[in-house]
């Protein structure tokens, strides 16, 4: 009897390992170009102000509200994308999400002043609203939970690597100004938008709705798979079915939004600004491009890593609420740099902090809430977080810049917000534990 139990157990396991193998390797590279392409499209602005800024005249308030405002748009229609791609399913939606930012993307060569750059910028936050939530939501139906904040990490790497690959990239873009009669700006929204409409064409045939569908996968495979996820969806319970309206009420969801800003916050508002940072050290575009690559790599190295650690240790709390304390770390170490290397050790250590606390924190976040609630409750906490950190934080950025002149004293309020962050998640997390020890009480 003993060896029939051990030798099920060992076929179950070579089933997960072999199921969760062609998963990964068919879902996970695809979505990860996809992102990469995103975080590309969504913050060449910083490397396209460069040149763009001075062409049409803006001031540095003005272009932080211009990029501001693809994080209102992407606000105002990432929980109803996310319904909709739960109605319609992912395999239909998120082509139709990567083939409109494309376009609007390519768009942004025809601003030809500031209230133009506005509206475009608007469209584009709204054509790329829900492609984020929409993956996380996606990988939900995929992914079981114990493998999910490595998946995740593993996903958003996009993020920093989109920086690394995509600054020197622009600013080897704007070195080719004047080519067809275009500036370096033109080039680089019109060259960097086009691989989504592609990637957007080809995630219908590449990507399935749902595990049932997947023709790569046998029979027994398929069958773990489902019995797996399906067993996790009814252990779900901290936040149980909700409509939208009382999700967006959710004490919860508000904190965990306040949380994710942090983050979101660091990433974005350093994506943006950074290199004018470092463009104010003299050095040309193609030298900005380079040097702003380099944290974005190490970034992009040691967020797959803390994802790692915290699926082996099974621990999602304090892997979220470090990272955050370690950004704000880094804007005060901030006060004490003036010069270029030093500034490049800052940004990478805010941006390590920025990156590494996606993985665990989506886990934990996604693991919180039942399949019911899924799609519109991951949204809004993205949705929320993003107006904080892409529409508060950046517009207070640019205006504490251009009236300071200091960058430093720019990135304090980001340091409060972090600082608040990891001690709610902390206090959040407790509570969730002791709710549970009492659950287990009750229960025995």
């Amino acid at each position: 009897m003993t060896e029939h139990i051990r030798n099920g157990t060992a076929a179950t396991e070579d089933i997960e390992r072999e199921t969760m193998r062609k998963v990964i390797w068919r879902i996970l590279p695809f979505l990860i170009v996809s992102y990469l392409v995103s975080i590309i499209d969504r913050g060449n602005i910083g490397m396209a102000s460069l040149q763009m800024n001075e062409d049409l005249g803006l001031s540095k308030a003005a272009f932080g509200f211009a990029s501001s405002l693809y994080f209102v748009a992407y606000f105002l229609f990432e929980v109803p994308s996310n319904l909709a791609m739960q109605k319609v399913g992912a395999r239909l939606w998120i082509p139709r999400i990567m083939i409109s930012w494309g376009v609007v993307s390519m768009c942004m060569a025809l601003v030809q002043n500031t209230t133009s750059l506005y509206i475009v910028r608007f469209l584009l936050g709204a054509a790329e609203a829900g492609f984020f939530p929409g993956v996380v939501l996606f990988l939900t139906w995929w992914i079981p939970s114990r493998y999910r904040a490595r998946i995740i990490a593993s996903f958003m790497v996009a993020i920093p690597l989109a920086n690394f690959i995509g600054s020197p990239l622009s600013g080897l873009i704007l070195s080719l100004d004047g080519w067809l009669g275009l500036r370096g700006w033109h080039l680089l929204f019109i060259i960097e938008g086009l691989p989504a409409v592609l990637l957007g064409i080809a995630a219908w045939f590449v990507l399935r709705d749902r595990p049932h569908q997947a023709n790569w996968l046998n029979a027994e495979q398929k069958k773990w798979l489902e019995t797996t996820l399906e067993t996790e969806r009814q252990q779900q319970k901290n936040i149980g079915h909700q409509t939208t309206w009382q999700l967006l009420r959710h004490r919860q969801i508000w904190l965990l939004a306040l949380i994710y800003a942090g983050a979101s916050s660091a990433g974005t508002t350093i994506s943006v600004w950074s290199p004018q940072l470092l463009k104010s050290f003299h050095l040309d575009n193609l030298e900005t491009g380079l040097f702003n690559a380099i944290p974005y790599g190490l970034a992009s190295v040691l967020m797959i890593v803390w994802g790692r650690s915290s699926d082996r240790t099974n621990e999602r709390r304090w892997h979220t609420a470090l990272t955050l304390f370690i950004i704000a770390a880094g804007v005060f170490a901030a006060f004490v740099s003036v010069s270029l290397s030093a500034t490049i050790v800052i940004l990478s250590i805010m941006l390590i902090g920025a990156y590494s606390m996606k993985g665990p924190f989506w886990a934990l976040t996604s693991g919180w809430m039942r399949s019911t609630s899924a799609a519109a409750g991951l949204a809004a906490i993205g949705a929320i977080a993003n107006l904080i950190g892409g529409a508060v934080m950046v517009n207070a950025y640019g205006i504490i810049n251009e009236r300071t002149g200091s960058h430093t004293l720019a990135m304090l309020p980001l340091a409060a917000l972090c600082v608040t962050g990891g001690i709610a998640v902390l206090v959040m997390g407790r509570q969730a534990r002791n709710a549970q020890l009492h659950e287990k009480q009750v229960t025995h």
